[in-house]
């Protein structure tokens, strides 16, 4: 995520032309028609839908109804552009990129009428750094000037690095230069927040709206009612559409009831869909349904699943590196349904991401080597080991979780497999406190450059910095690793930085800290009079933006 010398645009054709996101079905076409109720329909809540708190693609895609960020994707062309949002353009840097100035749009208001200013945004990006307001992404604590000590403002502390000269400029003081930026300012980190209507760590079910939709109720674990904003103007918003009277997003389902309920397109599924993956269960029989082609929207983006290994209680290496050849990623694929659901992996940089290098260290088959896995734990004395795996509990990854375990188990490992929360995996899994020793772990780049995956995987900083939000679940904690991330975030020239990422992925594999599985797709369904819909190459989901309930 850090300094490069090639434009937006240009990432995003690699993006497009490299993952080939596509929309399958016919939710484009027609002419934008208002009215209707949509139905989203989620096998669990949100971890967050506090903008500075998200980190999740689905609370990502549904807050874009509710919140603004400075600059935003327009993902309706061939090709993912990068524009302004609550910004008139891009942001202008100076110097040396470490200097940021963003225009606003003038007229952009509030759901009570009132206007948004630059004020609304430096106190949103100030909340950041409250140890109350965890989970979000981390550059703002990285590349802001005096980040690393500032606490939040719910102590009356401003951030000086964040300066305000009008009500429609924002300036950004960065310790280093950060070439890309403006691709930072794309994610909802950067969204306003009124500070007379900011709730602190309630604030997930009071988010405050400038988009065109507000938050009518939000019961966790069952509902989130979306409305009408009456003070949105389509004039000042180049991005949404506000069609549809009504979002509800209703939780909790079993996901193959969701899958079953949209294969059926009776009553309200027509006007309902799904932000979750279909389930491995169904994947093959409804990618390979006819019927059902013109009603999938897939969205191949830069995603990584993969099965992280902690280092601090998995300590020999050689273990790990069975744990590595003893994985059956054909029984893991099958888990999630198939080659539908993505390519087997072996490196944690998937294709289309700056950096991407081609290497396999381990098992050349799929299936795995046991052979080689026992030798290794012959090697390391075949120690009678019982390993804990955290996945979701849902029936994908329960069945994921069967089949590690199948595969540890015949080189002497016990995994027992937890089920966790859904809704809250990624908080629980996150915290320093967990007790696992496996994780199931995705990730997505958060746009199309290694150092949106690299360091924000395996920098051993953020461990005792983000002790409730730090997403190095392998706990990799190298000095040496970081230096070069450090090194590698300043380089100047594009080549010589993505073949250095290309080196690092290696280096970090060589560790055995986490097995790479699938290079993953997302293909999800909607009901028949569900318009509007475009598949989104930065965030691996529906984009909402401009959909609609066709007549």
């Amino acid at each position: 995520m850090m300094s490069r010398t090639r434009t937006a645009a240009i990432a995003a054709t690699a993006i497009a032309l490299v993952l080939g996101a596509t929309a399958c079905g016919d939710s484009l076409g027609g002419k934008p028609v208002k009215g209707g109720t949509l139905t989203i329909v989620e096998k669990a809540d949100f971890d967050h839908l506090d903008p500075q708190r998200i980190y999740t693609t689905e609370a990502d895609s549904a807050i874009e109804l509710l919140a603004r960020s400075l600059t935003n994707w327009d993902v309706t062309g061939s090709t993912p552009k990068l524009v302004g949002d609550l910004a008139t353009d891009t942001g202008t840097p100076s110097d040396n990129d470490q200097v940021w100035t963003f225009h606003l749009r003038h007229g952009v208001k509030w759901q009570d009428g009132s206007e948004v200013t630059s004020q609304d945004i430096k106190y949103g990006v100030e909340r950041v750094f409250s140890p109350d307001i965890s989970g979000g992404p981390p550059y703002a604590s990285q590349w802001l000037v005096g980040g690393s000590t500032y606490t939040g403002p719910y102590k009356g502390k401003s951030l000086d690095s964040l300066q305000t000269p009008d009500p429609y400029t924002i300036v950004f003081h960065l310790n280093q230069p950060v070439a890309d930026f403006n691709e930072t300012t794309a994610m909802p980190t950067w969204a306003a927040v009124p500070k007379a209507h900011d709730t602190g760590s309630t604030y997930d079910t009071h988010v405050w709206s400038d988009g065109p939709y507000k938050l009518q109720s939000y019961t966790h674990n069952k509902e989130a009612v979306l409305v009408k904003n009456p003070y949105w103007n389509a004039s000042t918003d180049p991005l949404r559409e506000q069609n549809v009277n009504e979002v509800d997003i209703k939780m909790g389902m079993n996901e193959s009831a969701i899958d079953q309920l949209l294969e059926s397109d009776a009553g309200s599924a027509k006007t309902s869909m799904q932000q979750w993956p279909i389930a491995g269960s169904n994947l093959s029989t409804v990618l390979g349904n006819p019927a059902l082609k013109h009603r999938i929207v897939s969205s191949k983006a830069p995603g990584i699943l993969y099965m992280a290994i902690n280092t601090t209680r998995v300590k020999d290496i050689r273990v790990r590196q069975a744990i590595e050849y003893a994985i059956n990623k054909e029984t893991v694929r099958g888990a999630f349904g198939g080659s539908g659901y993505g390519d087997y992996a072996t490196t944690m940089l998937t294709p289309g991401i700056g950096g991407y290098k081609h290497f396999n260290l381990y098992s050349s088959n799929p299936a795995g080597d046991l052979a080689k896995a026992k030798q290794l734990m012959a090697q390391a004395g075949n120690p009678k080991l019982t390993l804990s795996l955290s996945v979701e509990n849902t029936p994908t990854h329960e069945h994921f979780g069967d089949a590690v375990k199948n595969a540890l188990n015949q080189i002497g490992i016990t995994v027992n497999v937890t089920p966790v929360d859904a809704g809250s995996y990624f908080s629980t899994v996150w915290n320093v406190k967990n007790q696992y020793d496996l994780y199931w772990e995705d990730w997505i780049a958060d746009w199309p450059n290694a150092s949106t995956v690299l360091p924000v995987l395996f920098d051993g900083r953020q461990i005792a910095k983000l002790p409730q939000a730090n997403q190095d679940a392998s706990y990799v904690n190298d000095p040496a690793l970081e230096a070069q991330m450090d090194s590698l975030s300043k380089m100047p020239d594009l080549g010589a930085r993505n073949a250095a990422y290309g080196n690092l992925d290696e280096e970090i594999m060589r560790k055995a800290a986490v097995v790479p599985l699938m290079y993953m797709n997302f293909p999800e369904m909607f009901g028949s009079k569900v318009g509007g819909l475009y598949p989104d190459a930065i965030l691996g989901e529906p984009n909402l933006m401009k959909v609609f309930i066709k007549s």
